[in-house]
């Protein structure tokens, strides 16, 4: 079991967006990784621990393409909203700001794509200075076999890879 503060701990969730869980994705299902995201979402509201929802939108276009919103459960009402351009959520974000003002230290992580828009993002955070734990039943990507290689040999070298069930809030 992996613990965390509440107090010095966000889920950083990277993607859900319609369009994008709508993919083929393996090894799980764009529903499967919307519904784990979703639970781990009200875990850390009800601890008060902070939720960060980023999508990606495209630049230079008048409107985003169809799907670009967030599926339900996914966001509430006091949940941070992040807006990205490019594969990480950190680059020409305030993402950075907005966690260092609540006092977070440690980001969970899930969202689509593990090997690209999660690792990106995991990436930064660790040269930004934050302990990370990977959710690797609350992500996926458009392969079983670049999920695995995420979060088999990538990030347990920048954080600890858990499943859902194995992380405790509070």
């Amino acid at each position: 079991m992996t613990e965390i503060d509440p107090r010095r701990t966000a889920l950083v969730l990277i993607d859900l967006m319609e369009r994008v869980v709508a993919l083929p994705l393996a090894p799980y299902g764009g529903d499967e990784v919307v519904r784990t995201a979703g639970e781990l979402a009200r875990s850390f509201r009800e601890a008060g621990a902070p939720v960060v929802v980023v999508r990606v939108e495209r630049p230079g276009v008048a409107e985003q393409p169809p799907g670009s919103g967030l599926p339900a459960g996914v966001s509430e009402p006091g949940d941070i909203e992040v807006v990205k351009r490019s594969a990480g959520a950190f680059h020409g974000t305030d993402l950075d700001a907005r966690l260092r003002e609540r006092g977070v230290r440690t980001l969970v992580l899930g969202g689509v794509a593990t090997n690209l828009g999660v690792e990106s993002t995991a990436r930064s955070a660790a040269d930004h200075g934050y302990g990370l734990v990977f959710v690797e039943d609350a992500m996926s990507a458009l392969t079983a076999e670049e999920h695995r290689a995420s979060v088999t040999l990538d990030m347990p070298r920048l954080g600890t890879v858990v499943r859902a069930g194995e992380l405790r809030v509070g």
